[in-house]
């Protein structure tokens, strides 16, 4: 299963926004699920997409806002923290029963992590890249993101959060993700 395509001739900024959406109803998928069955396939369409989504921002987005807003490096640098914080989370929710009560707990903590860190991306990091870059860049960005998640890995990497270590590690970890996935896919 891929990563929900959001369908939209939007920017960057709005793309990310929608996806934040998208993970935000996921959460509460995943969590309100009637059967394990319904909630790992939840939890799988939930995992892939955070990781898809944090890869292309460590890629292309986060450097790109280094370099283009006040104080790029220090909101960038406390989004890193933020995500492998929350990186470390999601693989240790992948190792726990999703029917057990542990499961629920955890994705309610990660949950509030992941919508608290995507409150500070949207108001300090997104907002001032729709005020710094031309809408042409924006929308050229929303392009190389589209292209940057359809080859990230679908599933974290804890330690992996720069864009050096993702052009690094990522398409060796991204080829594994997939081929597990498919295997591992809940049907």
């Amino acid at each position: 299963m891929a990563a929900q395509r959001i369908d939209s001739t939007a920017d960057v900024v709005e793309f990310l926004l929608e996806q934040h959406n998208r993970i935000r109803q996921l959460f509460a998928e995943t969590a309100d699920a009637p059967t394990p069955q319904e909630r790992e396939l939840k939890f799988f369409e939930l995992r892939r997409l955070l990781a898809v989504h944090e890869t292309a921002e460590e890629e292309i987005v986060h450097p790109r806002a280094r370099r283009a807003i006040d104080d790029g490096d220090k909101i960038v640098d406390a989004r890193l923290a933020e995500e492998n914080k929350a990186k470390h989370a999601l693989s240790e929710l992948e190792s726990i029963d999703v029917s057990s009560p542990e499961f629920t707990v955890k994705l309610a903590k990660l949950r509030d992590a992941v919508i608290n860190h995507a409150g500070h991306e949207e108001n300090e990091e997104f907002e001032q890249l729709r005020t710094r870059l031309e809408q042409a860049d924006l929308e050229r960005m929303r392009g190389i993101v589209e292209f940057a998640e359809k080859t990230a890995p679908t599933r974290p990497h804890p330690g992996v959060e720069s864009a050096a270590a993702n052009m690094l590690a990522g398409p060796f970890a991204a080829m594994l993700d997939r081929a597990r996935d498919a295997i591992s896919k809940p049907r």
